[in-house]
């Protein structure tokens, strides 16, 4: 399910523009690096020696350095651990030393190892120049003229169709930020923050006044899990830096989570969406089968970790109830302390520092971790439903190598537009635009979607739009039809 607002790792690398001498320091640094271990290991460096990665094809293109030339054949090769290329533009880059320092995470990266990651490179990266200058050393040639820009047979026209589109919409400023929208959003969060302790204050603890507060502060966590959703994904601010201190205040802050621990899940859901090994939104720990594809693979090997025929069922009491205050809160305490995040953990330590402070006096620290536990339940409840209607019914499948547009189509599906599905939903009833443009500024979809959906139209591609009521009622369905081709397949195949 999906760890962000939807959902949503991280961009392949997101910094400031503003720090030129800071980036050519971590240029040069990483530079002295590289030729040590080469000099350990008795290999040239990459400037002069071709690619970094290692694998069994090294020894082929051992000379070619960054002039090399490449077939799509060749560069697919490099897909393993250890032994990775990206191409962007056509320039080929070796990223097997490189994944382990992405910002993002190195899953992000992985997903694209062997493959076109043009599309992915330019949703996930404002200052696309700034990060050049990371990828400069990482440089070992580029595809061979005879070669098609886009590998697994991709349709040219599609992609290029696209692409003129995401340009067209940065012309007209479609990714251009209203700064009133999120000031008033951030203000009527921090109203909502307010309002449970003004509440107490006047009218004591008593049930009525309790369960208010407790609907009113899962207001104010949804509400903010949608904001940071914003921040998260560098639609705010021109400079990122700014992006990246208002990540942390609000999911930190605010809501007590990890802004890292967000990027480097939600970006692997965003680069592909719904493909099983890489969507970490549909890993869903055996305890559901998803799709058409899976429950026929369980059935025909016998797996039966649970009655999957009864998922449908047994989702009410395990899904939206638990997501949220059990599994999220174990698994992003364990990943702050394993990876030693000490910076998102002083920003989650300040949240229930000032959460104690505020409702200790009124209910002491046993009751208020209660409350919070009944907060968590009403916020999970609405996690779940917003962020499934766009995925959980839609197509779920291993990697078809699809192009950018046609992959989060597959995936993705949008609500009707109405102001309270708008609020409600962060702006995610409009999740197609959202993950086609995840920079985008949210209130600017609207403009995008009639665009996008000509675009759809003209290459044949189904752009799906359902009522509220009707895409949580197709989770329901969907999962029930997973758990029907699972015992179809367990009891006759």
């Amino acid at each position: 399910m999906s760890a962000s607002s939807d959902k949503g790792g991280s961009a392949l690398v997101r910094e400031s523009s503003e720090d030129t001498q800071s980036s050519e320091r971590l240029e040069c640094r990483y530079s002295i690096n590289q030729q040590k271990s080469h000099h350990c290991t008795g290999q040239r460096p990459l400037s002069a020696a071709g690619p970094m990665g290692g694998g069994t094809h090294q020894t082929s293109v051992e000379g070619r350095g960054a002039s090399g030339v490449y077939t799509w054949e060749e560069v697919q090769k490099h897909s393993q651990r250890g032994d990775q290329w990206v191409v962007i533009e056509r320039k080929v880059y070796n990223v097997s030393n490189w994944v382990k320092r992405h910002p993002g995470g190195h899953r992000v990266i992985t997903h694209y190892a062997g493959e076109d990651a043009s599309d992915a490179f330019m949703a996930f990266h404002p200052d696309q120049t700034f990060v050049r200058k990371f990828l400069k050393p990482l440089l070992v040639g580029e595809l061979a003229p005879s070669e098609p820009s886009q590998d697994h047979k991709k349709n040219a026209a599609l992609v290029n169709d696209f692409r003129a589109l995401r340009d067209q919409f940065k012309a007209e400023g479609l990714f251009r930020t209203s700064p009133l929208f999120f000031c008033l959003h951030l203000g009527h969060i921090l109203l909502l923050e307010a309002l449970p302790l003004a509440l107490l204050w006047y009218w004591g603890n008593g049930w009525i006044n309790t369960i208010l507060c407790i609907f009113i502060l899962a207001t104010a966590q949804s509400q903010a899990g949608w904001l940071q959703h914003d921040f998260g994904h560098l639609s705010v601010f021109k400079r990122s830096r700014w992006d990246h201190l208002l990540h942390k205040f609000v999911i930190g802050h605010l809501k007590g989570a990890s802004a890292h621990w967000w990027n480097h899940r939600h970006f692997q859901h965003h680069a592909k969406p719904n493909v099983f090994k890489k969507d970490p939104d549909i890993n869903m720990l055996n305890i559901l089968v998803l799709g058409n594809v899976q429950p026929v693979e369980y059935g025909i090997k016998k797996l039966k970790h649970l009655p999957y025929n009864h998922q449908h069922q047994y989702f009410f009491l395990i899904g939206p109830p638990l997501l949220i205050p059990v599994y999220f809160n174990i698994h992003i305490f364990q990943t702050m302390i394993q990876q030693r995040d000490w910076v998102d953990f002083a920003w989650y330590l300040s949240y229930y520092i000032r959460y104690l402070s505020c409702f200790v006096p009124f209910y002491g620290v046993f009751g208020s971790f209660v409350l919070l536990m009944c907060v968590r339940f009403i916020e999970s409840h609405w996690f779940v439903w917003v962020t499934q209607m766009n995925h959980l019914s839609m197509d779920v499948d291993y990697e078809k190598h699809d192009d950018w547009l046609s992959m989060q189509l597959k995936a993705t599906c949008n609500i009707e537009q109405s102001f309270f599905n708008d609020w409600f939903s962060g702006h995610l009833n409009f999740q197609i635009e959202h993950h086609l443009f995840p920079m985008m500024p949210r209130h600017n979809y609207i403009h995008a979607a009639p665009r996008v959906k000509e675009l759809c139209k003209k290459y044949g591609i189904h752009y799906e739009v359902k009522g509220l009521w009707e895409a949580w009622c197709d989770i329901i369905r969907s999962l029930r039809k997973s758990g029907e081709l699972w015992l179809d397949a367990y009891l006759h195949k």
